[in-house]
């Protein structure tokens, strides 16, 4: 995302990435492009149905309970459950190997170059935060349970926001994309640290402690035999899959959530060739290979079994929601604060230190990318649910939060990108009218004559 500077010399945000780090990035954004479109449609779908005559099949499918009880642990769990705990660890395995790519091969290895999206990331998402704070206090005070809400507005979805801005800002300068998939990242990294110790109850060390097994037989075996999973399609499903099930199942046991074995198990998989070789490393392999899992059925499906919720109900109608603080502390957090946080935040690097922006890149372009990242989703659902449980009338009034802050977002920011692509656009084609008049040969032109 940036480029890395002599020691004392200025640094620009957001100038032209590698073109080894361009095309990396550039096939994750495409991949979370059509994650983002499906998950959307089984958010949509799950509404429609939700606020339908047959709304109560979809809260009995949703809430039926199944599952065996294994090594001691309960597991018998509504699909709903399932979908958060079993179906989100896939997403967070993806994650863990990405963030794990980040910090050995990409922008986050360098502490200058990652202090741009850090410094950003935390800004998202400590601003947010303090809206909420702001808002639940006024009403219920500190001490309130209101307050028990204040993570659910700092989370980014990945998905959703890079396919919004897939669609609408093709021309903007990459490295703005870029920044905001880096973003997302670090603010996934920080969610997951806010969920394995703020929302663990009831620590049970022993299962903690047995994780470690399947946990490092999982290492060592990707490690030394990473030629003989990355070769044989079947080998990872047959190996390490039944190792990741009983890591997932010691780590439900143990009070922490279980998507947090995900992450472990993503970080525990090598990144560079373990044989010295030029070359992809396993991770990047398992994630060509497993995201179309994550992205085309995990994410949609969890979607679907959280964000149905039935937005006026026919006993209380719109006024508990519209009236509760929770409903206002994430529409404001994900809508004002994360734009007021992420800016703010570079705009500090750029006050205090050697960094400007790249001539590239204007703070305008910056702030439209900021709007967008008030788009939560995936993560905040699951934090709502965490954060007020199922059955609180609190969780029913956060869901339907998080999509009106999410569409609100989403709208804010297409109107502002909109405008400024097109005019990237303008450019583009001028550039390349003016190129073939000075005799340069315009490359595109000839492929379609051939």
């Amino acid at each position: 995302m940036t480029n890395t500077p002599s020691s004392g010399s200025p640094k620009n945000l957001f100038s032209r990435p590698s073109y080894s780090e361009s095309v990396r990035i550039g096939d994750i954004l495409r991949k979370e492009t059509v994650g983002g479109l499906v998950l959307i449609v089984g958010a949509v779908l799950a509404l429609i149905w939700a606020n339908t005559p047959m709304r109560d099949s979809y809260f009995a499918l949703r809430d039926f309970h199944f599952g065996p009880t294994l090594f001691g642990v309960d597991l018998n769990l509504s699909i709903g459950h399932w979908a958060a705990d079993a179906l989100l660890a896939v997403f967070f395995f993806l994650t863990g190997l990405e963030l794990k790519k980040e910090f050995v091969i990409g922008d986050l290895r360098n502490v200058k170059t990652a202090a741009v999206p850090v410094a950003a990331a935390f800004g998202g998402v400590a601003v947010p935060a303090i809206i909420f704070v702001i808002v639940a206090a006024a009403s219920g005070g500190f001490g309130s349970e209101l307050m028990q809400g204040w993570a659910i507005p700092t989370a980014t979805d990945i998905a959703f926001a890079v396919a919004v801005l897939a669609v609408i800002g093709s021309s903007l300068p990459t490295a703005l994309r870029i920044f905001l998939l880096t973003l997302a990242v670090v603010d996934d990294l920080i969610a997951i640290v806010i969920i394995a110790f703020v929302f663990t109850d009831d620590l049970k060390p022993a299962y903690l402690a047995l994780s470690l097994i399947p946990i490092i037989l999982f290492t060592v075996l990707a490690r030394t035999l990473a030629k003989f999973f990355a070769t044989r399609l079947w080998a990872a499903w047959v190996v390490l899959l039944p190792l990741g099930i009983v890591t997932w199942i010691f780590v439900f046991g143990s009070g922490i959530h279980a998507t947090i074995a995900g992450v472990i198990l993503g970080f525990c998989v090598p990144v560079k060739r373990t044989d010295g070789r030029e070359g992809i490393g396993l991770a990047e392999q398992f994630e060509h290979r497993f995201r179309p899992l994550s992205s085309g059925f995990c994410i949609p499906v969890f979607a679907f079994f959280a964000a149905g919720v039935t937005v006026i109900s026919p006993e209380s109608g719109s006024g508990g929601l519209l009236t509760d603080p929770v409903f206002w502390g994430i529409v404001l957090g994900l809508v004002l604060g994360k734009p007021i946080g992420i800016m703010g935040s570079t705009w500090v690097l750029t006050k205090f230190t050697k960094a400007s922006l790249d001539k590239d890149a204007k703070w305008g372009d910056l702030f439209g990318v900021t709007l967008l990242a008030g788009i939560g989703f995936t993560v905040s659902l699951l934090v709502s649910e965490l954060s007020f449980g199922l059955e609180s009338a609190h969780y029913e009034h956060a869901k339907v939060a998080i999509l009106a802050g999410s569409f609100i977002a989403a709208i804010l920011g297409a109107l502002w990108l909109i405008p400024r692509n097109r005019r990237y656009k303008e450019i583009a084609a001028r550039e390349s009218r003016d190129d073939n008049k000075d005799g340069i040969p315009d490359v595109y032109q000839q492929g379609e004559d051939n």
